[in-house]
């Protein structure tokens, strides 16, 4: 008889066998996918929109020179590059960074989808200053007043809606609380 470590079937635990296996390949792959997705939609944000998120500064070169790439063999190596330097980062914050720079966070739509309707009330009833007045004190009305008037001759003439979309930005700047300035 051999001298071993008899292997007894009632010592096998599976449950510590998938702990030491860890995620199936398959999962990895769906993971590294995921991550090179989100560092592509890093690569397609503005400069302006890419300083505002928190990254790596060996990430940040990545991204940046595939913005310089043209859409070829380079720049698809350069998008997997990216996800592989993801992999060591939390790509939460990322996620919701990129929301908020689209805006496309639950709470940024819904403030934009208020400040239209409260630009659109303003120009059916002149007395939404008041209401605009008491919610927002910093607001200059009598800039208001004129941007509103602007507006409504602008649609009355079929003109391009320049005052319209200047008082949504009005609005929004209120809102953010800066001073509103145009």
């Amino acid at each position: 008889m051999r001298d071993s470590v008899d292997m007894h079937d009632d010592d096998f635990d599976p449950d510590s066998f998938e702990e030491l296996e860890g995620p199936s390949k398959s999962q990895r792959k769906r993971d590294a996918t995921a991550l090179q997705d989100l560092g592509a939609q890093l690569v397609k944000l503005t400069s302006a929109q890419l300083n505002r998120i928190p990254l790596p500064d060996d990430l940040l070169a990545a991204v940046r020179a595939a913005q310089a790439m043209p859409q070829r063999g380079a720049h698809k190596r350069q998008l997997q590059y990216i996800g592989k330097l993801m992999r060591v980062i939390e790509p939460e914050p990322i996620r919701t960074a990129i929301a908020a720079a689209r805006g496309e966070s639950a709470g940024e739509t819904a403030k934009l989808h208020r400040l239209e309707k409260l630009r659109d009330d303003l120009l059916a009833d002149e007395k939404v200053l008041h209401e605009i007045a008491s919610q927002y004190p910093q607001a200059d009305l009598q800039q208001l007043r004129s941007l509103r008037r602007a507006a409504l001759k602008e649609r009355e003439q079929n003109k391009p809606p320049k005052s319209f979309r200047t008082i949504f930005q009005f609005l929004k700047t209120l809102e953010d609380g800066a001073p509103a300035e145009n």
